[in-house]
């Protein structure tokens, strides 16, 4: 993979420029009345290719740039943004903000991060890695893609297509309490979903790969192959009888309950009271011998970041250790909400890994099940933060003996998060990478599945 930038992904403007356009708003504000200020400038660009049925579907090139300026008159803030650079754009923009703040109610929890939390240094996490790729290019891979998912079995009749996306972007944060930091990032993708059909019935079912560097990306025969293949296991699905069995939730989907456990312990959700799991650290929500650790500095991680969206640096840390919560999700306001400090994690969390000792291979998780349901794919938003109860449609495979035996659909799976959090019996060793959360398949030790 070639790291030069080809030429729809030159930026639209150096990095010093957005250097000074934020300096540039600062001083607006400063000159304005503000007795503080922050500013995010930002520019990207990116390429995505769709192709359906090896025909071009889709070419988008796309240009993004805008600005933000949060003031804070006393502890009054005002808030506005524009995509224009102009500098006749930017001072209007720091004027809405600081006009927005004169007819604000002052917040005593208002205000910048703390200064002596702010980053100081930088290390190079190789979070930028522009891949040079025409639209040809693009083009020839979706159609590679595309094709390895219809090679997989003749049952597969239809695509929803194969999409190659390129992007890059660059940003600047900074603030008056002296603080700038930027820097640019990459972003990219391959993804591919199609239909399967076997008399009057349809399935459909898609994989995609994402990561910084093109080279980490999954070869795109695989991306095609897998989703061919989970289109074509698909076919013959069944429903069930309502049960209680336990619930295999798939690697790609399991990380779904990362992320509620992680909203009902962020700030937010915290100082509004509105949170399952309220007044947590120190307690068991997990099985004792679940770990969850936050790595901000993992080199091409697709949540690494040096600080966090108000220049606090972010650290490593244990966020649940043995099953106890060690540590929230908090940005400055709601750590001043809270009469806690700020965790970094202004702007979301940190490559979060929920690791248990001895992880098991899947098939080794299927063998502990025995008999009960692997869920694959997940439908609608069932979930009650306030109460942790949990109810959504989904699919997937019914597992006898600890093997696969039929695919399953039109079903709910229900429970509660705090049982299911502290029921995860079993951890899964194949990790998958999409995101700012990362786990093996979980397997929970019982769970409702409404059939028929």
């Amino acid at each position: 993979m070639d790291n030069d930038i080809s030429s729809f992904q030159h930026f639209s403007y150096p990095f010093e420029v957005l250097q000074q356009i934020a300096h540039d708003i600062l001083d607006h504000a400063r000159k304005g009345g503000a007795s503080a200020c922050e500013a995010n400038v930002s520019d990207g660009c990116g390429l995505n290719v769709t192709v359906r049925q090896s025909a071009v579907e889709t070419i988008e090139h796309t240009r993004d740039k805008g600005l933000s300026v949060t003031v804070y008159i006393g502890q009054k803030r005002g808030h506005a943004s524009t995509s224009d650079f102009s500098p006749q754009a930017i001072g209007d923009t720091v004027a809405a903000a600081l006009s927005i703040a004169r007819h604000t109610a002052a917040d005593d929890c208002a205000g910048l991060a703390d200064a002596t939390l702010l980053a100081s240094s930088f290390p190079d996490l190789s979070l930028y890695h522009p891949w040079e790729l025409s639209v040809e290019q693009a083009i020839e891979l979706a159609q590679g893609c595309e094709a390895a998912a219809f090679a997989v079995d003749k049952r597969i009749t239809n695509s929803e297509g194969a999409t190659i996306s390129v992007n890059t972007s660059q940003f600047v944060y900074a603030n008056s309490l002296g603080f700038t930091g930027g820097y640019p990032l990459s972003r990219h993708s391959i993804s591919c979903a199609v239909i399967a059909a076997e008399q009057d019935t349809m399935q459909r079912d898609y994989w995609y790969s994402v990561a910084r560097d093109a080279a980490d990306l999954e070869p795109i025969t695989e991306v095609g192959k897998k989703a061919g293949m989970r289109s074509v296991a698909r076919l013959g699905a069944k429903k069930i009888a309502t049960c209680e069995v336990p619930v295999l939730f798939e690697a790609p989907i399991a990380s779904s309950l990362i992320g509620h456990f992680t909203q009902a312990v962020s700030g937010s959700s915290l100082y509004r009271k509105s949170s399952f799991l309220l007044d947590s650290i120190g307690r068991q929500v997990f099985s004792p011998d679940i770990q969850i650790r936050e790595l901000p500095h993992i080199k091409k991680g697709l949540a690494s970041c040096a600080f966090d969206d108000e220049g606090v640096a972010t650290y490593e840390r244990n966020v649940v250790e043995n099953g106890v919560v060690q540590g929230y999700f908090l940005n400055s306001y709601a750590a001043r909400k809270l009469g806690l400090r700020t965790t970094g994690n202004a702007g979301g969390n940190h490559n979060l890994v929920l690791e248990k000792a001895a992880p098991l291979p899947f098939s080794a998780l299927l063998k502990k099940m025995n008999r009960g349901l692997l869920v694959t794919e997940l439908l609608g938003h069932g979930v009650n933060g306030v109460t942790g109860d949990y109810s959504r449609g989904a699919s997937g495979f019914w597992v006898e003996n600890g093997e696969l035996c039929y695919p399953v659909e039109e079903i709910t799976i229900a429970g509660n998060l705090k049982e299911m959090l502290q029921g995860i019996v079993a951890v899964g060793s194949d990790r998958i990478v999409r995101g700012s959360k990362q786990c093996g398949s979980l397997l929970i030790e019982r769970m409702t599945v409404a059939g028929h």
